[in-house]
């Protein structure tokens, strides 16, 4: 069986605090995300230009799990393997404050040029729901991270 591939698609451009972006499935909009600020300088280690708590993640695919959050408390998607972060889940939240690195969902983006999110627990709960369905009908599920940064 082919694997789900969801796309985090980042607003081109740069934004100090926070980026912006959109979650698609298979060219259709699932909700809106938020991340810190987009750090990333292309051929460098993460450590060279990450800041603790307040980058986002490094562009690329990364396979995705649902476990128990530790830190929240319940099932959350969680992005594997991401060069120099851990514990990357995507959750809800209303601004970049709200994360650490995660990509943060809503259904409502606000203002795009604010850096706020609307109705995120909703947001969290239908992509739980997709993600459970294609990984109950034995698919893996892969995000692919594009755009953004500087």
């Amino acid at each position: 069986m082919s694997p789900m591939t969801v796309v985090l698609q980042r607003n081109e451009g740069f934004t100090a605090g926070y980026t912006a972006g959109r979650l698609m499935l298979d060219g259709q909009l699932i909700c809106y995300t938020l991340e810190d600020e987009c750090r990333e300088v292309a051929g460098q280690p993460v450590e060279t230009w990450k800041v603790k708590g307040a980058t986002c993640i490094p562009r690329g695919r990364y396979r995705v799990v649902l476990t128990k959050s530790p830190r929240f408390g319940r099932v959350l998607p969680e992005l594997l393997l991401v060069p120099g972060f851990t514990a990357i889940r995507i959750h809800s939240g209303n601004t970049a404050a709200h994360t650490e690195g995660c990509p943060l969902v809503g259904m409502e983006d606000g203002n795009p040029n604010d850096g706020w999110l609307g109705r995120s627990r909703e947001a969290e709960g239908q992509v739980v729901a997709l993600f459970k369905e294609a990984i109950h009908t034995g698919r893996e599920v892969w995000i692919e991270v594009r755009g953004g940064g500087r």
